[in-house]
Order: structure tokens, then sequence, then C-alpha cells
């Protein structure tokens, strides 16, 4: 009897639909998943950057305009993230790979705080790892401070928070929004290309539009620059919760997500 106990508490942990069971239980291999995939996030996506922005890079011979440059690095950094939503390390732990999206799926109640705590700090980690590559760019990644995020020229540090805070909402409402309606629930992953070509052509100009803390720390760390934790963590931060706030307004009426995972490639009960 015992034994049939233990086998239906374990049928019934569901850590990304906030119900692990036992409660206190850890999910180490979604910890993992997350580590690996923010790694890969910040190795691919910061090099499209320097590729694109580096002094003397080939993007910016071949694409002049820096216009055009921004739109075309913001899709392909979500080509990036949507390629590891759709793979086998998204499908395990549901491809946050991004504090504040994980900040509002605990929000919305679908990971326990103990797997949101740990999905977060994997991710930071994963960043740092991804970002030690980056050194190889050499003197066209030192010339970008290795793809590190800082706000532009003669920008105050409030209206560069309050532009993190934006493109993490409007990121987040277009990725949760696309993810908790059953008919558009799989296609959440080409969501983050367009958004993102757009969020970045928009407002890369003001605070570097990284909506996402892990991004931003890890090339700090690696570049020897300071990350301004009023912006790149209290912005996004921010977003989520402005996300929070605005899916529990009735007469707003979004959808809510049932499950914390980026890419549902079968139906999630």
């Amino acid at each position: 009897m015992q034994d049939k106990g233990a086998s239906a508490r374990l049928a019934r942990d569901r850590p990304l639909h906030g119900d692990p069971s036992p409660p206190s239980r850890l999910h180490p291999a979604l910890y993992v998943a997350e580590f690996i995939g923010t790694a890969v996030l910040v190795l691919l996506g910061v090099s499209i950057v320097i590729f694109m922005f580096g002094q003397d890079s080939p993007g910016s011979r071949l694409i002049p305009s820096e216009g055009s440059r921004l739109f075309l690095t913001g899709g392909l950094f979500g080509a990036v993230g949507a390629l590891i939503a759709v793979s086998p390390i998204g499908r395990i732990s549901g491809a946050h790979i991004n504090p504040a999206i994980t900040l509002a799926f605990w929000l919305e109640g679908k990971l326990a705080w103990r797997d949101a705590a740990l999905y977060v700090l994997a991710q930071f980690a994963g960043s740092v790892v991804g970002a030690v590559p980056l050194l190889v760019w050499g003197a066209m990644g030192r010339s970008v401070a290795f793809g590190a995020t800082k706000p532009g020229p003669d920008v105050p540090a409030w209206a560069a928070m309050l532009g993190e805070a934006g493109v993490t909402f409007l990121l987040i409402l277009a990725i949760l929004t696309t993810a908790a309606h059953p008919r558009t629930r799989r296609f959440t992953p080409l969501v983050m290309p367009a958004v993102l070509s757009l969020l970045v052509w928009l407002e890369a100009p003001i605070s570097g539009a990284s909506a996402n803390p892990a991004r931003s720390f890890g090339p700090a760390l690696v570049a020897h620059v300071p990350v301004d934790p009023w912006i790149y963590l209290l912005g996004p931060s921010l977003g989520a919760i402005l996300y929070a706030c605005l899916v529990r307004i009735e007469a707003v009426r979004l959808p809510r997500v049932p499950v914390a995972r980026l890419f549902h490639f079968h139906v999630e009960v």
C-alpha cells in the first residue's frame, strides 16, 4: 500500500503546473535544462550582436543601416530562443531562459517558489558560462563590451528602467497570451523572433532592449562592466509584475497560461 501511495504521489508531480508532489520536492533536471538553455541563448544570441555591431564587423559592412541591423538582430536573437524552446532542452524545463519570464510564471502560480528560485539561479549561472566563450571574438567583441547591454548616450537611468519594463512587459504579454490560447499555443516560439525584431528596433537605443536580466548579466561580467540593477534587474521584474496584474483584471479578458511552458508539443492537462 505504501508503494502504491508513493507511486500515486509521483504521478501527481507536476512542477510546471505549480503542483510538485510533495510540495518540497526539487527537480534538478529542469534546472540543468534552464542552465544549458540560457548558456546557449547568451552564447549564440550575443554572438549575433557582436557580429552585427562590433567594430569592423562583417554585419556592419553587409548592412550599413543601423536600424536594419537592429531589426534583424532582434529577429535572430528571438529565433535562437525559439529553437531552444522546441529543442529537447526546452521541452524539459519549458524554456523560460529568462528570469523575468520565470517570475511571471511564478506570479501566475505555475511554479513553486523553490523551483522558481532555482530556475533563476540556473539562468544566471548559465548566462556566465555562455558568455565566457564570447572572449574568442577578441577586439571585435571588446569594441561592444562583448554584447553587454547599456543605456543609450544621455539616456537617464529612470528612462532606461522604464524602457526595460516596457519591452519586458510586451514580450511576456505576447508570449504568454499566445501560450495560453489552445489554438495558438503550439506556435508560441514563432512569436519570439517577430516580437523581438520590433522591440529591439524601437527600444534598443534607450536601454539596449535586454528584457532578460540573465542575458545582461553574463556579458557584463565577462566585459568587466557594471550591471545597473535598477535598469536590468528591476526594470524587467516590473514588466513581469505588470503583466501579472493585467492578466488578473477581468475586464481585460486575457487568457491565462495553464502551464509554465513556452512550447506545447502536445496538449497539457
